[in-house]
């Protein structure tokens, strides 16, 4: 039997268990040049998808040639959308989008307004038909948004790029917004379903892992403003686009935060290689609210961080290897509490 969903309680509250929880030593993570620019366009955030899924039995619409492509129009009326928080400190980033996919989500989901897309010059004869077609995809959704498009030589790409392998594109873009942790804790009528990651660096992971986190319904991101990467391109391309769906909060201590999350009724789980019970195994109701906190890869959880969850879990493994990276690690734990929420009782 589920144990009923915890009230508010302070941070020193015993973690749930019959026993006092041992303090171990953190596992891994599975337990762990200038640029002239054309005059911006406005995303219309009402109609990228329709747009999009309307244009069947080809593309006659948006004849290219080498010459640049530009939407002169802008959106009247105010720009909806989540709040941008202050631009103080490091915030999230995402002011550059590389990688197909990632733009193209980019413009779908018409959440922040897009300032350029740059693309490769193609020729007829290109190799790669697919490649083309997508790019060319890309293009004519700009322009149904009036995005302004800009055909530019490999070389000029290459050098705009932040990633080994920008994929023909790179989009500019307003930073992401930012919201609160208490923007989060009001989602799913007040039992969301949130991650947390403590001193995750490397940005193939976290993109990754937000990427997994999107599909498995995590409905909030939380950062540490400190010591940890934020949304870079390589984050965004990554992700495949998800950053643009999730909505994410940076803290300036994730352990605050942590107690903060306890205080309105929500569970919080570590997941550390030195975790007390595997993560399949422990007894608690994910359909109420609950956040997942992750590691790096090495380090695992941070001390305080550890003190502060309510209980710290394992992922068993069962091979000769002692580690899963941490996009691996929370994609396994993201989709176990997604099982769990979908159940329902019993």
């Amino acid at each position: 039997m589920s144990p009923a969903r915890p009230g508010p309680r302070p941070a020193q509250t015993r973690r749930p268990g019959s026993n006092a929880r041992k303090r171990t030593r953190p596992g891994d993570a599975t337990g762990a040049s200038s640029r002239a620019r054309s005059k911006p366009g406005t995303a219309k955030p009402t109609s990228a998808r329709t747009a999009a899924q309307g244009r069947k039995g080809g593309r006659g619409n948006s004849q290219r040639s080498g010459a640049t492509q530009v939407g002169h129009k802008r959106a009247s009326g105010p720009r909806t959308g989540p709040r941008t928080a202050s631009s103080a400190g490091r915030g999230l980033g995402g002011t550059q989008v590389e990688g197909r996919q990632a733009v193209r989500e980019l413009l779908l989901a018409g959440r922040r307004r897009v300032t350029e897309v740059l693309v490769t010059e193609q020729q007829d004869d290109h190799p790669r038909q697919a490649a083309h077609d997508a790019l060319q995809d890309i293009v004519d959704i700009a322009v149904d948004l009036n995005v302004p498009v800009r055909e530019v030589s490999r070389a000029r790409l290459r050098r705009e790029a932040r990633t080994d392998a920008p994929q023909g594109v790179i989009a500019h873009a307003e930073p992401l917004p930012e919201h609160l942790v208490e923007d989060l804790l009001a989602r799913e009528a007040g039992n969301p379903f949130l991650v947390a990651v403590d001193g995750v660096t490397d940005p193939g992971n976290l993109g990754s892992l937000i990427r997994s986190a999107e599909c498995a319904g995590v409905t909030g991101f939380v950062l540490p403003r400190h010591r940890a990467v934020h949304v870079t391109p390589a984050v965004t391309k990554a992700s495949a686009g998800a950053v643009e769906y999730m909505p994410m909060a940076v803290v300036g201590g994730l352990p605050t935060a942590i107690s903060r999350l306890r205080s309105a009724g929500i569970w919080v789980v570590g997941l550390d290689a030195a975790g007390e019970q595997a993560l399949f195994d422990i007894a608690i109701d994910a359909r109420l609210g609950i956040c997942l906190v992750l590691g790096a890869e090495g380090k695992g959880l941070s001390r305080l961080s550890r003190q502060r969850c309510d209980l710290v879990a394992n992922l068993p493994l069962l091979g000769h290897l002692s580690s899963l990276n941490v996009a691996t690690a929370g994609a396994v734990a993201c989709y176990e509490v997604a099982r769990r929420r979908a159940a329902g009782p019993g």
